[in-house]
């Protein structure tokens, strides 16, 4: 059982990240580990633009995923396959984007990073008991990690023709803020974080920046929430 004094720290910790997140944005332009990466954002940046490049089919949609919302922006990604499958659209007639930005990054995450810092913690993540995730829940999803066992996770919706990005931007305050608050080099653990991107899913110099590029390539909008 969790005693007060431990729950108390834990509580500090987590507002001191919430704060340091906030400070890395208003000072984001200053923020050094800018000046350590200008050729690898650029790169990533036209790889971007070709990557909207694999949107197809008649019906096109992208979802914004800024919160966990207990695993809604995928499981709307999902719903979208689903429901057009039952009116008649195969897969290769559509396009599902999922743009996972702010606090919903750490989908976009190996577990490997989950179990090295307090992802589960630091985005709310939790369990149906309450208990903090060690892993990345909805990658390949297990039983009990969503509300119904028939729901594909990422993996699954990948081979399906589904698009998933991360924000860059959120990538570098987020893990700016965890290594201040761990004693740790922020440039190491922002080099570490965007090493445990999952295949397949692209890295892009934020989430607004992809929802604009999103309904450029034809894609409505949906807001990714409950």
């Amino acid at each position: 059982m969790e005693t007060t004094s431990n729950s108390n720290s834990r509580r500090k910790f987590l507002g001191a990240i919430a704060l340091g997140a906030t400070a890395s944005t208003i000072g984001i332009l200053t923020n050094p580990i800018y000046a350590n990466t200008p050729e690898l954002d650029i790169k990533r940046m036209n790889d971007s633009d070709e990557w909207f490049k694999k949107i197809k089919g008649d019906h096109r949609i992208v979802y914004d995923g800024s919160k966990p919302h207990a695993g809604f922006p995928i499981i709307w990604n999902w719903a979208y396959y689903l429901s057009n499958n039952e009116t008649g659209t195969a897969d290769e007639n559509m396009t599902a984007m999922t743009v996972l930005r702010h606090d919903a990054i750490p989908f976009a995450f190996e577990d490997r990073l989950w179990e090295k810092y307090p992802m589960a913690e630091v985005f709310n993540v939790k369990k149906s008991d309450g208990t903090a995730y060690k892993r990345n829940p909805y990658y390949e999803p297990q039983d009990g990690d969503f509300p119904l066992p028939i729901i594909d996770g990422i993996k699954r919706m990948q081979e399906r023709g589904a698009m998933f990005c991360v924000c860059d931007l959120a990538i570098k305050v987020y893990s700016n803020a965890v290594a201040s608050k761990m004693n740790l080099d922020p440039t190491e653990v922002y080099n570490d974080w965007v090493s445990g991107i999952l295949p397949n899913i692209q890295s892009v110099p934020s989430g607004v920046w992809a929802l604009g590029r999103a309904q450029e390539h034809g894609c409505g909008y949906i807001f990714a929430g409950e």
